[in-house]
């Protein structure tokens, strides 16, 4: 009597199992929350015309959309685990897999098509350069890539000809036409104020004149030059990204098989009543 007792009683779910699977999607719904938060907050402090301008370069929306899915991807882990709901672990773990298989595949056709990949890279700094003035996020994006990389341009300096307040065009009535963002000089570390007007008339300048007061090498050759020195950070980088989803995926399907053995006992005492 006794032994049979202790066999109802028997699970094959482990509560190890179960809530470290819990927490470990309970941090990154915590994560999820705080991106959605900056994301709204930063689209509401915009200003009205900018509200529609340009979606897709919009470091807020971007914010926003990691943000939802990460939302979605622990809740079902959240819920699922606590519940040992088979259907939202195993929405949790292919969700997972989808999105691993997606980055995978996206990295392996980059590196195929390298040549492809710069110019879609290209085409985009090339649309954030013409929206330049349309979103202050965005602005202070280019600023900070433009100084961290010592670039200027997609390609180069005159780039920012295609930006109408830097257009060369003699029927263009900006005070910044034929200039470039003061993110392309050259700073000196020992100037404690900046000149956001360095950046005056330098694409009427002759290139051997003009790479004394600004970086003339464009961002894109700077960003594929930054990547080969750094490619054993970025590999450390991308192992960091992976290892909590294949975490996610191992716990998630070991609480899935536990929790179907589970049933099954279940319905083998059923029988045997």
């Amino acid at each position: 009597m006794g032994r049979r007792q202790d066999d109802e009683n028997f699970s094959f779910v482990s509560p190890c199992i179960k809530y470290l699977l819990f927490f470990f999607n309970f941090i990154f719904w915590v994560i999820s929350m705080v991106l959605m938060s900056v994301g709204v907050y930063a689209r509401i402090e915009k200003h009205a015309e900018a509200a529609l301008a340009y979606l897709s370069l919009d470091p807020a929306i971007l914010l926003l959309v990691v943000g939802v899915l990460m939302f979605f991807l622990t809740f079902c882990g959240c819920v699922g685990s606590l519940r040992e709901n088979i259907c939202l672990l195993q929405t949790f773990c292919i969700s997972l897999i989808v999105v691993f298989l997606l980055q995978l595949a996206t990295g392996v056709l980059g590196f195929i098509f390298s040549n492809k990949a710069r110019a879609k890279v290209t085409g985009m700094v090339n649309d954030a350069i013409v929206h330049y003035r349309d979103d202050l996020d965005l602005q202070n994006l280019i600023d900070f890539g433009q100084k961290e990389f010592s670039c200027c341009g997609a390609i180069s300096h005159k780039d920012w000809t295609q930006n109408i307040y830097f257009n060369c065009s003699t029927l263009n009535p900006s005070q910044e036409r034929c200039s470039v963002p003061y993110s392309c000089c050259l700073v000196s570390k020992n100037e404690s104020i900046i000149n956001t007007k360095c950046g005056h008339g330098m694409q009427d300048m002759k290139e051997s004149e003009v790479s004394i007061f600004i970086n003339t090498s464009g961002c894109i050759d700077k960003l594929v030059d930054w990547i080969h020195s750094n490619l054993f950070l970025l590999g450390g980088v991308v192992l960091g990204l992976a290892i909590p989803q294949l975490v996610g995926m191992l716990l998630s399907q070991t609480l899935i098989n536990q929790i179907k053995d589970q049933i099954e006992l279940q319905e083998n005492h059923s029988r045997h009543q």
